[in-house]
C-alpha cells in the first residue's frame, strides 16, 4: 500500500497590519512617550543657535556628553563665528580632540563659521536651505537646529530614531531623507521636534541597540519587536540608563525640569 499521505499543517499568519492601525499605534506611542518624557529636550548644552549649530556638528561619532564636556573651552575660546573663523586650525583641533575625528570637525567648523560671517552677517540663518549650504551642515543637523533654537518643526533621523522607527515598523526605509518624510507623513507637523527628542529618549535609555530593556518598557504592548531583548522585569531595569536607570544625564547644564542629575565636567571624578 502506498505510504500515506503526511497532514498538512496550516499556521495561521499574522494579519498584516493596515496603514491606518500603524498610524494609529504610532500616534499612541508618541503619546504615551509624552506621559513618560515630559522632560525630553535637546540633550546638547547651548545658548544660542550658534552654540547649538556647533555642538550638533561635533555630536558626529560621539556623546552628546563628550560634546557637553568640551564646548565648555570651546566657547569661552570662540565664542562668535568671527572668532571662530578667525581660529588657528591647530588651536581649535586641540580643544575639540576629545570628540574625535577633531581635524575633520575643525575645518567644518571654521568654513561654517567663515561662511556665516560672510554670507549671513554672523548669524545662524533660520531657514533650512540656508543652513544646508555651510559646510558640514546636512538635513539632520539642520533640523535640530531649527527646532530647537528656531521653533521651526521638524524631524532629526539620527541613528537611535531610525533604529527605533524601524523596529517599530513605522518605516522599512535606510535612507535618513526618506524616513525623514515617511515619519512626517504619519505625524501632524506640530509634533515633528518633540517626537524626535522622545524616541531619541527612548532609544538612549531603554530601547538600546543591543539587549533593550524589554521588561521594564511603558510601550511594550505597542511593540511588535518585544521580546527582542531581556523580559524579566528586575534584569530589564538593570539595563535602564540615565535618569531612568537614577545615573546622570548627558547634560553638564540641563533644563530646570530634568529630573536626573547633571552630567560631570570633562576630567571630573566620580
Amino acid at each position: 500500500m502506498p505510504a500515506k499521505a503526511a497532514k498538512a499543517v496550516t499556521v495561521k499568519a499574522a494579519k498584516p497590519e493596515s496603514r491606518l492601525a500603524m498610524v494609529r499605534r504610532a500616534r499612541r506611542i508618541n503619546r504615551e512617550l509624552a506621559e513618560v518624557y515630559p522632560y525630553a529636550h535637546p540633550e546638547l548644552d547651548f545658548r544660542n543657535p550658534f552654540e547649538l549649530l556647533v555642538a550638533t556638528v561635533l555630536s558626529a561619532q560621539t556623546t552628546d556628553l563628550r560634546v557637553n564636556q568640551t564646548t565648555p573651552a570651546l566657547f569661552a575660546k570662540y565664542p562668535t563665528p568671527e572668532d571662530m573663523a578667525a581660529a588657528v586650525p591647530e588651536e581649535l583641533e586641540e580643544i575639540i580632540r576629545p570628540t574625535g575625528f577633531f581635524r575633520m570637525k575643525a575645518k567644518s567648523l571654521m568654513g561654517l563659521s567663515a561662511a556665516l560671517r560672510d554670507n549671513f552677517g554672523g548669524n545662524v540663518p533660520g531657514r533650512l536651505a540656508d543652513l544646508v549650504t555651510l559646510p558640514g551642515v546636512g538635513r539632520k543637523t539642520a533640523n535640530v537646529v531649527l527646532g530647537n533654537a528656531f521653533g521651526v518643526p521638524g524631524i532629526t533621523v539620527d541613528t537611535h530614531f531610525g533604529r527605533l522607527v524601524r523596529r517599530w515598523k513605522w518605516t522599512a526605509a535606510t535612507d535618513p531623507e526618506k524616513v525623514e518624510a515617511e515619519i512626517c507623513a504619519i505625524f501632524p507637523k506640530s509634533e515633528w521636534t518633540m517626537l524626535s527628542h522622545r524616541v531619541v529618549f527612548h532609544g538612549r535609555r531603554v530601547c538600546h541597540s543591543q539587549r533593550p530593556a524589554c521588561g521594564a518598557c511603558p510601550i511594550a504592548p505597542l511593540c511588535p519587536a518585544y521580546g527582542e531583548g531581556e523580559t524579566d522585569p528586575e534584569k530589564a531595569k538593570k539595563l535602564l540608563k540615565y535618569e531612568m536607570g537614577g545615573h546622570p544625564g548627558q547634560r553638564l547644564s540641563p533644563p530646570p525640569d530634568y529630573p536626573g542629575r547633571p552630567a560631570l565636567p570633562l576630567g571630573s571624578a566620580g
